[in-house]
């Protein structure tokens, strides 16, 4: 932290940006100076400020801020304390002036790229990544910061992640880490709640890519409906000096629009008019190789994550590369090396008549694109999946993984997967009605697991679904230790080979 800030300071910044309602600050202590911001209560040291926000804010977490030495609070009501006070019209915004001036703008100090989409985000930052570390330790710089839906790297943690894109004060934290470790560049995640509740308000992306769109994450809680969804996702082109479409997407001729005169704008997919064009995929016994032309690289490209769809995700991580204008070597052996934890690993048996796929995918977009995958890469295999929903949103997932696995699949594997607050049972029933195919509800995932390689005789590939290298399950409101799909694959692929010589 370069510079603390008095308590004025804090007030002055909530009234310019036409937020504050009332205050009841002293003179004397405006005067002091805050060397503590945070909404958790918990955290709270020194001289602090306290937020109030959140559904489930209680007033005793108030109390109990202040009785650990908060001096003041902001809240859009008063509460029953004897405090000083500030009022505020919207919290959230309120969050966000506050939260950028006590972390100097940090968010500003970083050359930042953002990824956004129903499917590939995590893929695609991954993919970047891998490019911008080559490039920058060529340079002999620090390794890009990563804020991801798989995990994060900010210089100082390195760490899995629970959420796609962190609350306001978490975010800017990993950026303040990565600046303060030396870090120079940051790729990140950024979901439709980031931009709908506006975690990521104020910044401004060097480039941003928006890959493609489909009808998910409409519930009560995230969503009302699609366009809703959709509208959220299009503001990355309000927040991006270089945007990113794929013209292959369903819907994204609308984006192309919406990004025209907003930030200067990149294509690419598979037309003439594209900035970025792939002309030829193939795929090759050491991987996927396609040919791409552009004002600023040309010729074949390759990438060993298996997944014919990961070609998109690719041209995506070109275009954010010439946008931050990174050598086309770099480029070229970034991809080639690029691995997602959890992301299409692919395991087998010894006898090879087993093959286990463990990927993240949990929409109707992403399985689609799996399934026909891998039915194209295992046509003589019979195909075997395992999955469930989250708990309490994204509802529309039980009706559309329900249908998907029932055409596609010779048999599902209904389980547990973050049920969260909602009863599993019901998520499953959820689901279950739309599977038209020889089926099982199971709540117990290892067990799914086990029977899956452990039993049949017919050459088999499992697709294991949702969870990869995560290694929690979140339970009620809680995240508990969970064993990854990566470590249960590998225990019962051992007992399976023990079994079969």
């Amino acid at each position: 932290m370069t510079a603390l800030h008095t308590l004025q300071a804090y007030i002055d910044a909530l009234r310019r940006a036409g937020l504050l309602a009332a205050c009841t600050v002293d003179g004397a202590l405006a005067r002091q100076t805050i060397d503590c911001f945070s909404y958790d209560n918990r955290a709270l040291s020194g001289t602090a400020l306290f937020l109030c926000k959140g559904a489930h804010f209680k007033e005793e977490y108030l109390r109990d801020a202040l009785a650990r030495g908060a001096v003041a609070y902001v809240a859009d009501r008063a509460y029953d304390v004897d405090a000083p006070r500030l009022i505020v019209r919207d919290v959230r915004h309120a969050l966000v002036v506050l939260g950028r001036l006590f972390y100097n703008n940090v968010t500003d100090r970083l050359v930042t790229a953002a990824v956004t989409g129903t499917k590939g985000k995590s893929t695609t930052a991954y993919y970047l990544r891998y490019i911008l570390n080559d490039w920058l330790t060529a340079q002999g710089k620090p390794e890009c910061a990563l804020l991801s839906s798989i995990d994060v790297y900010d210089g100082v943690a390195r760490e899995e992640s629970h959420i796609t894109t962190p609350e306001v004060l978490e975010l800017y934290q990993h950026f303040q880490n990565a600046y303060d470790s030396g870090i120079t560049h940051l790729v990140m995640e950024a979901s439709s709640q980031a931009f709908k509740v506006g975690r990521v308000r104020g910044m401004t992306f060097d480039v941003g890519a928006f890959l493609n769109i489909g009808e998910d994450h409409i519930s009560p809680i995230e969503h009302p409906d699609f366009e809703d969804y959709f509208a959220s996702k299009l503001k990355i082109f309000d927040q991006c000096r270089v945007g990113c479409v794929n013209t292959d997407a369903e819907h994204l001729l609308r984006a192309v629009e919406y990004a025209k005169g907003r930030c200067e704008l990149i294509t690419f997919g598979s037309h003439e008019s594209d900035t970025v064009r792939c002309e030829r995929v193939e795929k090759r016994a050491d991987g996927i190789y396609f040919t791409v032309r552009s004002p600023k690289y040309g010729g074949e490209f390759a990438i060993t994550m298996p997944g014919l769809f990961n070609v998109q995700n690719a041209l995506a991580a070109i275009a954010m590369a010439m946008a931050l204008d990174v050598p086309e070597e770099s480029v070229r052996r970034g991809l080639r090396v690029a691995r997602a934890s959890g992301r299409m690993q692919v395991y087998e048996s010894r006898d090879k008549r087993v093959t286990v796929i463990v990927d993240y995918a949990h929409n109707r977009m992403s399985f689609d694109a799996l399934y026909r995958s891998t039915r194209a890469e295992y046509p003589d295999k019979a195909m075997i999946s395992i999955f469930g929903c989250p708990g309490s949103h994204a509802l529309q997932r039980r009706r559309d993984l329900g249908e998907l696995s029932g055409r596609n699949c010779d048999f599902v594997y209904i389980t547990e997967e973050d049920s969260g607050e909602e009863p599993f049972a019901r998520i499953a029933a959820d689901i279950e009605k739309h599977v038209d195919a020889p089926h099982l509800v199971l709540e117990d995932r290892d067990e799914c697991i086990r029977r899956a390689i452990c039993e049949g005789d017919a050459p088999r590939v499992i697709l294991l679904t949702g969870k990869g290298e995560e290694e929690y399950m979140k339970r009620g409101n809680v995240f508990v230790p969970f064993p990854s799909d990566v470590e249960m694959t590998l225990k019962w692929l051992r007992v399976y080979d023990e079994q079969h010589g």
